[in-house]
């Protein structure tokens, strides 16, 4: 079981949406000290957070703040963005560029932390995926395919590094009332309540979380016909 109490955390994206309420609520149960990265360190807002610069892109950035951070006991791959890449229509780059945020970030990330936790005598990782890891709606094609490949990339690091004493989480979400849903018409969970839920499910040592109801269909319906998920793309009767 991982303790929130005394524990060192780093969160990614700690500057705003779930990254900040993060932050506020590993101190509000008795973290010793969080960093909280962004790509401009100056937007942290918590009074006690440690801020870190890290672009998410670069596996140097992820080195750099790895080395300013030796103490980390608890992993948070929160960071990631959204820009509606088409499959058919965006610039393959458009569709590279969500990958390297949303995929390869978390990976730098982990690479570099990963022997500091181990060294700090084990400790566990939380990364933040999306229902959208299970399903793809008009507009998220390459988001969606880059969280359903983290959340492989989550599986198999769950399973490299139990044995080096390493935890790992994953937290699947449907809309949160952060600035990335700020266009859209539907109910959302608070990003407090989901942060609550985060660390409840490290505490627990969770292999999975899953925040909202929302998240909770789109999972049962990965049992049935793909036409449940999918009715508009099913054959005419």
């Amino acid at each position: 079981m991982t303790s929130i109490k005394g524990s060192v955390a780093l969160v990614t994206g700690g500057s705003r949406g779930i990254g900040k309420a993060l932050v506020e609520q590993l101190y509000a149960r008795g973290a010793a000290k969080v960093y909280a990265t962004a790509r401009d360190p100056r937007t942290v807002s918590h009074p006690n957070a440690v801020a870190l610069a890290l672009e998410l892109t670069d596996p140097d950035s992820a080195v750099a703040a790895a080395e300013q951070a030796p103490d980390v006991t608890i992993l948070v791959n929160n960071a990631g963005a959204s820009f509606g890449s088409s499959f058919l229509d965006s610039p393959v780059s458009d569709i590279r560029r969500e990958f390297d945020i949303n995929f390869y970030g978390p990976l730098h990330v982990t690479r570099a932390f990963a022997p500091i936790l181990e060294r700090n005598g084990g400790g566990h990782i939380l990364t933040i995926h999306s229902a959208l890891s299970w399903i793809s709606i008009p507009g998220t094609d390459a988001y969606s395919a880059a969280k359903a490949a983290l959340w492989s990339q989550t599986n198999a690091l769950r399973l490299a590094l139990r044995p080096r004493g390493i935890g790992v989480t994953g937290l699947h979400v449907g809309y949160v009332d952060t600035d990335m849903t700020a266009g859209v018409d539907a109910p959302k969970t608070s990003p407090h309540s989901v942060a609550s839920q985060a660390l409840d499910g490290i505490e627990a040592d969770a292999l999975e979380v899953i925040a909202d109801d929302l998240t909770r269909q789109v999972k049962a319906g990965l049992a049935a016909d793909p036409a449940i998920l999918y009715p508009q793309a099913a054959a005419a009767e």
